[in-house]
């Protein structure tokens, strides 16, 4: 039955003053703002929102994540005089929301019209405020003030302050704070500083945390997985992983993306299979950050098949699956399937955004389609008014140059509204060395040194250019050049998955601990082709 046909009529208001039936279904029935919209309505014509009980519980789903947070604004504006549960309400809400800094606003607010002062459950709120916001300094104001209200060991605020601290990079402070009281079994604060900690890079002491703590919860483990991801240690995510299944311990849907993530970058698609088969026989819910970064994995992985499959069986794909499905088609050699989904995109209800164009722009350069990659551009600034980022640019300028359009290709860097960075210059110089403009390379590669005097690039590029023309010595002047100013070409490193585990060989490198069986494999095997070619 609708909320709406269970709302008793305005003759019997002295009846719901009394027993309030009407703001019951507000905890029961309501699910979405279309119902508290109506609820809210028939309130107005009761004149019951005056009421400080029926305002706060409006206020109360429209701060909750099925409420509206603009909507519960408009709410508390129209009360005259709110109480302490009522500035909490809204001042919760909006540290909650994508715009945090209307939380501290309000606190403001609070402290200069109301009579009402704060208490104990305002500060949390705001605290989690400034970290979203990364302003840990002005948040050490608010600190001072509950200092001076002798609030600083409340576990709540006490908790929020070194989130506070550890989010916004202030590592010493937080620690010096979580210091002051016995913190042993709050995993609360633990966590705040495990995720500090590796959100700074200090991933060695957040795993030291971790193994330190009597007691852990789902997000103490997710936020050691994601640390490692974060932190490039693919490997040490999926082996903690692999200890948390031990210890049976059900993961979230956020520990699984992060995996998923991880899989990925190491392109263990055995692995990644497994987590994926894990989310769909525990029933996972496949949202849409879920089924974008199994996509991304199967993608990277080598397998846009099975992504594709997984892309189709989603009823309400988001624009994020939508284009990590588009990229990945791209970037594995499926340019004109790609084409074909962005167009499918456009005929969607959705609307495409500057990753699209990104992915769409990538596809035509693969496939040497320049001229369509420029009616994309051209859609992409005129119809739908995006400004074309440095990405945007780059993708341009590598599909002009592998076309032999170098002149256009420069004159389209030259051209951008912002500077140009190394990379596009980078593609102008790789176009050049692959169509043999030594003249234009040499500017490049120039524009590349100045950028970045550390960048090998333009040394390596212009030494093997010249080497392609037969002009040797200036190839070796470029390697002794880089020698002087003592730039060292990065060595490339390659993964590989065996048996479920990824190992990585780096150029030149022995640091594989089956590195001397594997020298020696490869030494037999040229022995025997050279048998064989003779």
């Amino acid at each position: 039955m609708a909320v709406w046909s269970q709302i008793p009529s305005p003759t019997s208001m002295s009846k719901f003053i009394s027993d309030q039936p009407l703001l019951s279904l507000l905890d029961k029935q309501c699910t979405s703002m279309k119902d508290l919209k109506k609820i809210h309505a028939h309130l107005i014509k009761t004149g019951l929102p005056k009421d400080p009980i029926a305002a706060s519980r409006i206020l109360a789903f429209c701060t909750s994540p099925a409420g509206d947070i603009n909507y519960a604004y408009l709410v508390f504006t129209q009360i005259k005089k709110p109480n302490l549960f009522i500035w909490n309400t809204i001042i919760r809400g909006f540290s909650q929301s994508s715009t945090p800094r209307n939380a501290i606003l309000l606190f403001i607010d609070m402290l200069v019209t109301s009579p009402i002062q704060p208490q104990r459950l305002t500060y949390p709120s705001l605290f989690k405020a400034y970290a979203q916001l990364g302003l840990a300094r002005d948040g050490a104001q608010l600190h001072g003030r509950v200092v001076k209200q002798g609030l600083e060991f409340d576990q709540f605020i006490h908790n929020t302050i070194i989130y506070m601290y550890a989010n916004c990079g202030f590592l010493s402070e937080a620690r010096l704070i979580f210091d002051e009281v016995d913190t042993e079994f709050d995993v609360v604060a633990w966590n705040s500083m495990i995720i500090g900690l590796a959100k700074c890079g200090e991933i060695d002491e957040s795993r030291r945390l971790f193994d330190k703590m009597v007691s852990r919860n789902t997000v103490s483990w997710n936020s050691m997985i994601s640390g490692y991801v974060r932190n490039v240690k693919f490997k040490e995510a999926l082996e903690l992983f692999r200890e948390m299944q031990e210890q049976n311990i059900k993961p979230s849907e956020f520990t699984m993306v992060s995996l998923l993530n991880a899989c990925a970058k190491l392109g263990a698609i055995r692995q990644g299979e497994w987590i994926h088969n894990f989310l769909v026989t525990n029933c996972f819910e496949l949202n849409t950050i879920v089924v974008t970064a199994i996509i991304d994995m199967y993608c990277k992985c080598g397998c846009p098949e099975r992504a594709l499959q997984v892309f189709n069986t989603v009823p309400k794909k988001g624009l994020s699956c939508w284009n990590s499905m588009v990229f990945g088609l791209a970037m594995n050699g499926y340019e004109n399937e790609a084409i074909k989904l962005f167009s499918g995109l456009q005929s969607s209800n959705l609307k495409p955004d500057y990753i699209s164009f990104i992915a769409v722009l990538t596809a035509c350069n693969h496939s040497g389609k320049v001229n369509q990659a420029k009616d994309y551009f051209t859609l992409m600034t005129e119809t739908y008014k995006i400004k074309p980022s440095i990405k945007h640019y780059s993708c341009m300028v590598d599909a002009l140059g592998r076309a032999g359009l170098l002149e256009e290709a420069e004159k389209l860097i030259r051209s951008m509204p912002s500077d140009p960075d190394a990379i596009i210059w980078g593609s102008l110089l790789s176009a050049c060395r692959k169509h043999g403009n030594i003249e234009m390379a040499k500017q490049a590669a120039k524009q590349i040194i100045e950028l970045d005097k550390n960048e090998s690039c333009g040394y390596v590029l212009m030494s093997n250019l010249y080497a392609a023309s037969y002009q040797f010595e200036e190839a070796m002047e470029e390697r002794l050049l880089m020698k002087e100013v003592k730039i060292e070409k990065e060595p490339g490193c390659s993964l590989i998955e065996v048996d479920g585990e990824v190992h990585e060989f780096v150029a030149g490198g022995r640091l594989h601990p089956k590195a001397p069986e594997v020298y020696l494999l490869l030494n037999d095997l040229g022995l025997l082709i050279q048998e064989m070619g003779s």
